[in-house]
């Protein structure tokens, strides 16, 4: 199957509708799980400094593994529901086995990102899109930092402008969402996650790992 941006927002959108219920309630929790943990940040950093909002190094340290378990999860939980869209379960969102390898890879590609911006811009694009879809191979098969940004950097290949194109529309579905009193996140945000999970799936040959009716 030949990845498409037609395809892959269409594969998120009736995935979505299969339990819409269910992914909005996801998304409520994912959220809930954010708040929870910026105020267990803010309280540390309250106790430690003389305010909330002042950051200090314990709080820091708890923000990055809170956030990092965090993601983790939630590209845990979205390669399952494309997988699975009628079994997941909100037990996917916790995945802390790659956590080391999670976080590496997280840290090593946005150097990679942040100086490729400082070199005028258009290589911090290209590195982007480039290792795009390095943490969900760190989730997905367990990979290395290194070895999963090899392998996103091999699937991605000679797909940079199309996939540019696809981040400009998942883009712009969550600022419909956003426009939509926020409330209409718990919709595009799914929607974009699943599509752009399936751009993965699409580009590394495992696209027929799920068989939503409308794809069938």
């Amino acid at each position: 199957m030949e990845f498409s941006i037609e395809s892959s927002v269409r594969f998120g959108w009736e995935t979505f509708k299969r339990r819409p219920w269910f992914f909005v309630g996801s998304g409520l929790v994912i959220g809930l799980a954010y708040v929870v943990a910026g105020l267990i940040i803010s309280a540390i950093n309250g106790l430690l400094s003389s305010a909330p909002d002042q950051p200090t190094v314990i709080g820091s340290l708890v923000n990055l593994l809170l956030g990092t378990l965090i993601s983790i999860g939630v590209t845990a939980f979205y390669l399952n529901a494309h997988d699975n869209p009628d079994t997941v379960g909100l037990a996917s969102l916790w995945h802390p086995r790659p956590f080391l390898n999670f976080l590496a890879a997280s840290v090593v590609v946005g150097l990679a990102i942040g100086a490729g911006f400082i070199l005028l811009i258009v290589p911090g694009i290209i590195f982007a899109l480039m290792f795009m879809f390095t943490t969900f191979i760190v989730v997905d098969r367990e990979a290395g930092p290194i070895e999963a940004m090899k392998e996103s950097k091999r699937i991605t290949h000679g797909y940079k402008w199309p996939l540019l194109g696809f981040i400009f529309v998942l883009a712009l579905i969550n600022l419909l969402g956003a426009l939509a009193l926020g409330v209409g996140l718990l919709v595009s945000v799914p929607v974009s996650t699943l599509a752009l999970v399936h751009a993965y799936r699409t580009l590394g040959g495992q696209a027929n790992r799920a068989t939503p009716a409308v794809m069938q």
